[in-house]
């Protein structure tokens, strides 16, 4: 089995990101003693993400996280295995890194909001290109 220490490395550090995140989650359940669901009062508009209870934006920040990442690291992990150029693969677990980073960060902001979409747009880049390769790669 080939050395996959860049995605090893990723996958750690976004580990303890999302370790960070799940603390937010328990401590403002916690705070508002909600232990299930997000306190959800009617939708949310467009530009009004800051009016989203703080449990809400917790849960969803930990939630898109969830959503994102693994496939990511698949496809991270397996065309650095495949032996995809090495700064490919750090540049790809470099923008994964950035993007799940940002997009937290944006969450409680209000729109127009560049950390936010920054982060969304740079994890879909960055899944595109990976699937791409992975797909070059197997043909």
């Amino acid at each position: 089995m080939r050395n996959i220490s860049i995605t090893l490395l990723t996958a750690g550090v976004l580990g303890l990101l999302y370790l960070v995140l799940s603390v937010r989650v328990v401590m403002a359940r916690a705070k508002t003693n909600i232990s299930l669901g997000d306190d959800a009062d009617g939708r949310i508009l467009l530009g009004e993400e800051t009016k989203a209870p703080k449990l809400q934006i917790a849960v969803r920040c930990h939630a898109n996280f969830a959503e994102y990442v693994p496939l990511a690291l698949i496809l991270l992990g397996g065309i650095e295995a495949a032996g995809a150029a090495r700064w490919m693969v750090t540049l790809l677990a470099v923008m994964l890194v950035v993007a799940r980073m940002a997009h937290p960060i944006g969450m409680s902001r209000p729109a127009p909001n560049p950390f936010r979409f920054g982060g969304v747009v740079l994890t879909w880049v960055m899944m595109g290109w990976a699937s791409v390769v992975a797909v070059l790669i197997a043909l």
